[in-house]
């Protein structure tokens, strides 16, 4: 059958489900989303759903300040509860990357982000359960948390659909048509949508995808573990979120009595159609040891569960967000490694803009462009802290 269509949006994570709501909510008539299993069978449904600002690049924290505005208040905003907990943010950064700390710091503060550096003393009211190094640096943003990822994303596509816009689920595309350098159609194993605009926000298996409209991008589909342990309350009733330079973790509660757990820096390369979802033993005494080093009530905490999910990592941790040079309406929204749902309002929004309006304004993304790799103009810092997923 053939279908015509103002926009075809590829995958249905929360940045696919957050283009299409975007695009809607701005007056796109009938924008069709097309995922290859369900909302959130990426990379979304197995994030951390941690929220916070600490980043090293303008255009990270900025595009996670703007994004935080919405998770805030996602029902009036949006529409629906995404299961939002503020539970603020503590960062631990040993004293020889002070430097690098406060380079963070004033670089957020300028953003608009609420942080700062605190004393020893307020890091330990704040969280009296954290243990403190002698030579440690302090950072805290009390308005960050967490949220819930598959919710979101499930929330996006909803208020869509409300606002006109045709979610398919099971519904993989097959290849997106280009005749005389531009977009024409894209097609699945049944139909053919007729479009000059296609968006590709098909996560891990971008590079792939990419490939077969004969685009070469430095992708790298990443698998990562994360885990949860069930804390004993009267030892440890409660601790903030918060990542540690120190002993090389990031960890927040979740619900009552849990603490999610993770690593950003071990990782391996992974194929998203058979990486193994589990967690290894190895992974979990190694972070355990590491987390216990920082919250020592959580020693005696239970193991409850884990998984493995994949990041789309690019050379420089930094996504590709962009139109395609040389293809009249072919975008591209990828390669967020590790940190998508973080910066997922603000990336549909601006998304938005650069195909209804021509560029972004809300965020200034020039930063983000697909080509920037082969100008050797890529996102770099000496303070970029790796280890906050």
């Amino acid at each position: 059958m053939t279908i015509t269509t103002d926009a075809v949006v590829i995958g249905g994570g929360v940045m696919g489900t957050s283009i299409l709501y975007n695009l809607v909510s701005r007056g796109m008539q009938n924008p069709v989303l097309l995922e290859r299993t369900t909302l959130g069978a990426g990379s979304t449904g197995r994030s951390s759903g941690a929220i916070r600002m600490h980043y090293s690049t303008e255009v990270n924290a900025a595009l996670a300040w703007e994004s935080l505005n919405t998770y805030e208040n996602f029902d009036e905003v949006v529409g629906g509860d995404v299961g939002f907990v503020k539970t603020g943010y503590m960062v631990f950064v040993p004293g020889d990357a002070v430097d690098g700390l406060r380079h963070n710091i004033a670089l957020q503060r300028g953003v608009g982000i609420d942080t700062q550096i605190i004393s020893r003393e307020d890091a330990h009211e704040l969280a009296p359960a954290f243990a403190q190094y002698d030579d440690e640096v302090f950072a805290w943003e009390p308005r960050s948390g967490h949220a819930d990822p598959s919710g979101t994303g499930t929330a996006y596509a909803t208020r869509a659909r409300e606002l006109g816009a045709t979610v398919l689920l099971e519904t993989p595309a097959t290849s997106v048509e280009i005749e005389n350098d531009r977009v024409v159609a894209v097609t699945t194993a049944k139909d053919r949508y007729i479009t000059d605009t296609a968006v590709v926000a098909t996560g891990p298996w971008s590079k792939r995808f990419m490939a077969g409209i004969g685009i070469d991008l430095p992708l790298e589909a990443t698998r990562h573990e994360v885990f949860l342990l069930k804390r004993n309350l009267e030892e440890l009733p409660f601790h903030p979120g918060g990542a540690d330079m120190g002993n090389m973790t990031y960890f927040r509660p979740e619900g009552a009595d849990l603490t999610l757990v993770g690593n950003g820096n071990r990782e391996e390369n992974a194929d998203p159609d058979t990486y193994n979802p589990r967690p290894s033993m190895g992974y979990l005494e190694d972070v355990w040891l590491r987390l216990s080093k920082r919250l020592p009530g959580i020693a005696g905490a239970e193991y409850f569960t884990g998984y493995a999910g994949l990041y789309t990592s690019t050379p420089d941790l930094h996504p590709v967000i962009d139109k395609v040079d040389g293809i009249e309406g072919l975008y591209i929204c990828t390669g967020f490694s590790g940190h998508g749902f973080k910066l997922a309002p603000a990336v549909g929004n601006v998304m938005a803009e650069l195909m209804l309006d021509g560029a972004a304004s809300t965020v200034n993304i020039r930063a983000l462009k697909m080509d920037r790799f082969k100008r050797g103009e890529m996102n770099t810092t000496s303070y970029d802290f790796k280890v906050i997923a």
